[in-house]
């Protein structure tokens, strides 16, 4: 919550490379990394810029934050919106980003079932009563699985150019080392977590008693979530306000799996028309001499009957063809090309998402493109 940019000026003595809460923030999509969690909510979420990098972290599906202010959020919320690329080029995963107005100190079931919870450079700007109130809603009611704290370390505070009692006009206070263990520990001994004590921010080597001038708690569950616990307690009204919703496209929706299939079947299929008239060119100019052998290799007759024609078309082992102005393409050849192959998963997914969208053969085993244009060029 307190502007780093304040924070980054006041370091006269010490400058910090990359900057503070870059490090913070680094620290978190580290811990993401590890535990890969499903569903994430950034408590004094601020500015935005945390659930913006963790936006990019293919395991999360799910993003909250949470903040008192809802001014600061609003101005920013825009980082959070879906681009125009995130059409083009949809997701595999689904992700949904909320933002709400609302108090650390009050239950809201909206902030239920999530994996990971954090709380960077929040608990110094709360009151008293609100400090009070946090261990319950978020160790007691929200009970993720883990949570990451970080606050000011104190001790660090005489290193910092220009910081007299605390590093930012809304701290409440900021805690030693030994205050910060001491109350975390407490609530890990409440609430069945396990604490770990770290931080970002290393002092100089010849002051390295003071710690970090971050210090970071990560508490984790010791025993999973019992369906009783989870649904006990549930408020039965929302005391949030929703400020901001935006779900991103995923192959998940099958309007957009559809879209993506078509067109990776158009430019699959184009390359292999490509490659064939290329071929063929090639092919008419080496045997220019006897251009039945061409044709004979890498055409049908044009006897062929249209019904042998189809059979020809139906067979796995089938290249594609030209048959006068048409290119003829198997499906089963562009279904082996891995893109096709990871979106559609089975051959009859393929014929399902296509149908009616592509250009296909009578019998629908063949996409049907036109040489027309290509032999204009050539």
């Amino acid at each position: 919550m307190d502007k780093n940019f304040q924070e980054e000026q006041s370091t006269g003595i010490i400058k910090f490379t990359p900057p503070l809460y870059k490090q913070r923030y680094h620290f978190i999509k580290d811990l993401v990394g590890k535990y890969r969690p499903k569903k994430v909510a950034d408590l004094g979420c601020a500015d935005c810029k945390l659930l913006w990098m963790l936006k990019f972290c293919s395991c999360i599906e799910v993003l909250a934050g949470l903040d008192i202010c809802a001014s600061v959020m609003k101005e920013n919320m825009h980082r959070l919106s879906p681009l125009p690329s995130d059409y083009l080029q949809p997701s595999e995963r689904s992700l949904t980003v909320t933002l709400h107005h609302g108090s650390v100190a009050h239950k809201d079931p909206c902030m239920l079932g999530f994996d990971l919870v954090t709380c960077i450079e929040l608990i110094e700007h709360l009151e008293e009563s609100e400090l009070k109130k946090f261990p319950e809603v978020v160790f007691g009611f929200m009970a993720p699985s883990v949570v990451v704290i970080s606050t000011p370390n104190s001790e660090f505070n005489p290193l910092l150019r220009g910081v007299t009692l605390f590093r930012h006009p809304d701290h409440k206070f900021e805690w030693s080392r030994l205050q910060f263990q001491s109350w975390a520990l407490e609530i890990a001994r409440c609430y069945d977590y396990s604490v770990e004590f770290t931080g970002v921010g290393h002092p100089p080597a010849e002051m390295k008693n003071v710690g970090f001038c971050t210090q970071i708690g990560v508490f984790v569950r010791k025993y999973p979530q019992t369906r009783e616990s989870a649904q006990s307690e549930k408020p039965s009204e929302a005391v949030y306000k929703m400020v901001f919703k935006a779900v991103y496209p995923s192959l998940k929706e099958e309007k957009y799996l559809q879209n993506a299939v078509i067109g990776e079947v158009i430019f699959t299929a184009q390359i292999i028309k490509q490659n064939l008239l290329n071929h063929l060119m090639s092919e008419h100019e080496e045997y220019s001499d006897d251009p039945t052998e061409r044709k004979s290799k890498f055409q049908p007759s044009m006897n062929t009957s249209s019904e042998d024609l189809r059979k020809l078309v139906v067979e796995k082992s089938m290249e594609p063809f030209v048959d006068g102005s048409m290119v003829y393409i198997p499906l089963t050849a562009i279904f082996s090309f891995p893109k096709v192959n990871q979106l559609c998963g089975t051959f009859e997914k393929l014929c399902k998402l296509i149908a009616g969208k592509v250009t296909l053969s009578s019998d629908g085993s063949a996409v049907v493109l036109n040489t027309e244009h290509e032999n204009e060029e050539n």
